[in-house]
């Protein structure tokens, strides 16, 4: 029998510009007192699940990193960083407000609301783009555990979008397949169960320190 692989997935804390309501994509507005609490009181929390993960990753972005550092410091593990699990690139539409954004571009705002994924702001990505790249990071860390004996567990911690899009990639839906799958609250939890070829999802957007912004719109 196959071993079990758990991925657990983390979202950063509450960000200045979810605050402010604000694209972020892969630009960095630093976490507010908020949300360091809530990377406290959530990895306060975790660590009782999951005191001894096997491996321990994050996106480079400071505001993820942050996250990551509190539930580093309360297990001992040393965290991976790689850009490759890194938020959706919104290209210059980075530090703009949602307002901002629908007054100039009623018709890209529209479009991607109804489902199409075309790229948001000059240089953005699409869903489907950083869809390939997140779900391709998550795989080598399957990969990579299902080389070593036994039950392993892998904590990841990055953004919104990227948690939307590995749950569609673990469900088999067809790319780019976030649209059902609603935004994840800061500090929430979602976890995925492999088992060989067979992917599960467990849990998606699992609150254990509950405290969104008012108006997250895949700003993550």
């Amino acid at each position: 029998m196959s071993a079990t692989i758990t991925v657990h997935l983390v979202r950063h804390g509450e960000s200045v510009w979810n605050l402010e309501g604000r694209y972020q994509g892969q630009s960095d507005s630093g976490l507010t007192e908020t949300g360091r609490r809530q990377a406290q009181l959530f990895a306060a929390g975790f660590v009782a699940e999951v005191p001894a993960p096997d491996l321990v990753a994050s996106s480079d972005l400071p505001r993820v990193r942050d996250t990551a550092a509190e539930y580093a410091a309360r297990t001992g593990a040393e965290v991976r960083i790689d850009p490759a699990l890194r938020e959706m690139s919104v290209g210059d539409w980075a530090g703009r407000t949602f307002e901002e954004i629908e007054a100039e571009h009623p018709e890209i705002v529209a479009a991607v609301a109804a489902g199409e994924d075309i790229a948001r702001g000059v240089g953005g990505e699409t869903f489907a783009e950083t869809r390939e790249r997140v779900a391709a990071a998550i795989e080598r860390v399957v990969a990579e555990l299902a080389e070593r004996d036994g039950d392993q567990v892998a904590v990841i911690f990055t953004s919104g979008n990227p948690i939307r899009l590995a749950a569609a990639h673990m469900l088999g839906l067809p790319s780019p397949g976030h649209m059902p799958l609603g935004s994840p609250d800061n500090c929430s939890l979602t976890t995925f169960r492999v088992r060989g070829a067979r992917r599960e999802v467990l849990r998606f957007n699992h609150d254990i320190t509950p405290a969104r912004p008012a108006d997250q719109r895949e700003i993550s």
